[in-house]
This record gives C-alpha cells, sequence and structure tokens, in this order.
C-alpha cells in the first residue's frame, strides 16, 4: 500500500494545524489530524454547486460568491453549470490554501483559478457579505465544519441571526443561498426561517455511490414580501 505523504503545512491562526496530504493520487487536508475533505469524497461539495446555481437567470450575468475554496470542487461544479457567463468570487480565509490549489493541487482543480471571470481572494466570507448589498444571484457557503466550527470559532458568527440577516441583505431579491453542514441542525434550519428565507433541507452523500447521506445542505431562497424581515435589515446589514 502506498504511504499518505504531507505535503504542505500551516499553523492558523487559532493554533490549529491545517495540512495537505496526498494519497495514490488523491488529496485531502485536515485539521489538528482530523479530516476536513478528501478528494474522493466531494460529492456533497459538486451538489451545492447544483444547488446553488440551478434558479440562476442564465440568459443574463450571474454573480456568485462561494465562501470557502477547499480542494475546488464546488467552485468546478458552478463553473460546469453556469458557463462562462458568470462572474465568480471565492472568498477564502487560508491564504495557503489558495496557494496550495495554485501549485501543489494545479492538476486538480486549481487550473480553474486562472480563469479570467473568477477571483479567488483572502478574506473572511462574512465580511465580504457583510459588505455586499444585493449584488449576488447566489451565495454558497462551505466554512468550517458548517454552523458548528472546527477550524475557527469566529466562523459561528457567520451562521448567527445576525450574519444570515447579512447574507439576505447581500443577495438580490430573488436569490438563493447554500450551506453546507456536518449534519443535521434544526436550530440553524429555524434561524434561517426567522430571517425569512424559504428553507429546503437537502441530506448529501459524502461519495456518489454512497447508500446513505451523511451531510446535509440548507437551501435557502429570499424572496419578496417578508416586511418584518426587510425593516429588521434596514439597521442590521448597514
Amino acid at each position: 500500500m502506498k504511504p499518505k505523504i504531507k505535503l504542505a503545512e500551516v499553523t492558523l491562526e487559532s493554533g490549529a494545524v491545517m495540512a495537505l496530504y496526498s494519497h495514490d493520487g488523491t488529496y485531502s487536508m485536515s485539521v489538528n489530524g482530523q479530516e476536513l475533505m478528501h478528494s474522493e469524497a466531494c460529492a456533497s461539495e459538486r451538489l451545492m454547486g447544483t444547488l446553488g446555481i440551478e434558479q440562476v437567470p442564465l440568459d443574463q450575468t450571474p454573480r456568485i460568491l462561494i465562501g470557502g475554496l477547499g480542494l475546488g470542487f464546488t467552485l468546478r461544479s458552478v463553473i460546469d453549470a453556469v458557463g462562462p457567463e458568470a462572474l465568480i468570487d471565492v472568498a477564502e480565509l487560508v491564504p495557503e490554501v489558495i496557494e496550495w490549489n495554485k501549485t501543489l493541487l494545479k492538476d486538480l482543480n486549481g487550473e480553474l483559478l486562472e480563469k479570467k471571470d473568477v477571483d479567488v481572494f483572502v478574506d473572511d466570507v462574512a465580511d465580504v457579505i457583510r459588505k455586499a448589498k444585493a449584488i449576488y444571484d447566489t451565495i454558497i457557503v462551505d466554512v468550517d465544519n458548517g454552523p458548528i466550527a472546527m477550524v475557527a470559532e469566529s466562523n459561528v458568527s457567520l451562521y448567527s441571526n445576525t450574519g444570515l440577516k447579512r447574507v439576505w441583505g447581500a443577495l438580490k431579491p430573488e436569490g438563493r443561498a447554500v450551506f453546507w453542514s456536518a449534519k443535521q441542525d434544526v436550530a440553524f434550519e429555524q434561524r434561517l426561517k426567522r430571517v425569512g428565507f424559504k428553507v429546503q433541507a437537502v441530506p448529501a452523500k459524502v461519495h456518489a455511490r454512497a447508500k446513505r447521506a451523511a451531510y446535509m445542505l440548507y437551501v435557502a431562497d429570499r424572496r419578496k414580501g417578508t416586511g418584518e424581515v426587510e425593516e429588521a435589515l434596514s439597521f442590521v446589514v448597514k
């Protein structure tokens, strides 16, 4: 059996160690030894991209925000679905993850970062969302381990009531957000609904051949006519 090889590692601000591994043609990232993602277990990331753009008017120039680059599979699924007309922003908190994709992972999905309509940059997606005002058709959030943080405690704020109101404010009137979660999270689903989103919980498999779903994707559609939410947002998203 071929050995598992550590290709690179970085110590995050939290003190946690993120590492990139290769093994017999596959790649994975881990945090403090716990696997965070694997190139052979990317079905949920691909599904996120598909769900995120299925309502987007492709006869226009949609603008899409992806929170978290990872191994690039969500980005690939979005590109495959929307074609060359979309403008895609990818916010990645860890600069080394971007560098690994450009170099060590170039033959996986790294070449996608060179596309002219793809802008990959170092930033906290929560900050990007906070500054955005009704500009995105779709926001896809695959940050950390979902609503329960594993990489950085600060990521929790993105899934809070205030964070979700800001997501609402960053979307166009008929926009959609998709959130990845390591498991079903009823409290998170209820927070989405309180903000005013129409929510669908979609089970997702680890890999295409899996018999059962292991993760949960929360599809949140923004709809007009929720006056209470609009009033609340008038001061939250400023």
